[in-house]
């Protein structure tokens, strides 16, 4: 298992507990973590659970595949150089603690 941290957009936090082979993504559904609306349920097809990356924690995932990449492209919150789609980012062994922060809104651009 491997904690991980929600920040909302309002400061808010709470830490669940993934298990190896989930997502960021079905980690924050499975809790009821608000602000990950992950419509295409994790197909990278929506661009509704757009998360950013505590910068601590990017060298510890691999970064986004050239689709993921392109779909970042379209999210409607704010881009920054630590925006991931939280369903690309899979629970590892040996992972440690990841720490994510949610943007204030989420749609899907298409």
């Amino acid at each position: 298992m491997v904690g991980i941290v929600f920040v909302s957009a309002d400061g808010g936090e709470r830490e669940v507990e993934a298990p190896v082979g989930a997502t960021v993504m079905l980690a924050a559904i499975r809790n009821d973590i608000r602000g990950i609306d992950a419509e295409c349920g994790g197909s990278l097809n929506c661009a509704t659970c757009h998360v950013y990356l505590d910068p601590a924690c990017l060298p510890l995932v691999p970064g986004p595949s050239h689709d993921e990449a392109a779909l970042l492209a379209h999210v409607s919150a704010e881009r920054r150089p630590t925006s991931r789609l939280s369903c690309q980012i899979a629970i590892a062994p040996g992972l440690p603690r990841l720490r994510v922060a949610l943007p204030e809104h989420q749609t899907c651009p298409f």
